[in-house]
């Protein structure tokens, strides 16, 4: 499978491009829409997975004049712009599918079940450096991330550890 990574923050493109490759995927990554154009009308991808916010045209725009080209390729556009009217216009501007960061939350959860992790050791595996430690950003997205994987099914999978931080609990822990 060939993929096309646009997205600008070096971190994260690389962070998928790594991840990617590691499940046997071929990984493409460029920083601008202007390229992802050239590249996915050269290039026959799988999937295109594209950042909303980019330098010079941003995600949307990119996805229109994709699919004005005829580049039917699937697109997951890939954002921290989770508000309704951006997952909306995000589709409408032909995304095949809405995904908002930080997904890697619960990438660094699931990695070490059973360790509790800071609220830094989560800025740091989720973020990149322009969040500020003191942020509650951590503890919110916690919060979304337990309404996602907990309460539809009625269990506490992600514990707090007062004055420490978070942990994901271990298979078979109560």
């Amino acid at each position: 499978m060939r993929v096309l990574i646009v997205e600008d923050k070096v971190k994260m493109a690389s962070l998928l491009r790594r991840g990617l490759r590691g499940e046997g995927m071929a990984a493409d990554v460029t920083a601008r829409g202007e390229d992802a154009l050239w590249m996915a009308g050269a290039t026959r991808y799988d999937v295109v997975v594209l950042d909303l916010m980019l330098p010079g045209i941003d995600g949307v725009e990119t996805c229109r004049r994709l699919r004005a080209a005829g580049v039917w390729t699937p697109v997951l556009m890939l954002t921290a712009r989770g508000a309704l009217e951006d997952r909306v216009a995000g589709l409408d501007g032909g995304a095949d599918d809405y995904l908002t960061k930080p997904f890697a939350l619960l990438e660094a959860f699931m990695r070490q079940p059973g360790v509790t992790l800071s609220r830094f050791d989560l800025l740091e595996a989720a973020w990149d450096q322009a969040y500020e430690n003191r942020s509650n950003v951590v503890d919110q997205h916690v919060s979304a991330l337990r309404e996602r994987i907990d309460v539809p099914f009625g269990t506490r999978s992600i514990q707090t550890i007062r004055g420490e931080g978070y942990r994901l609990r271990e298979d078979g822990e109560r």
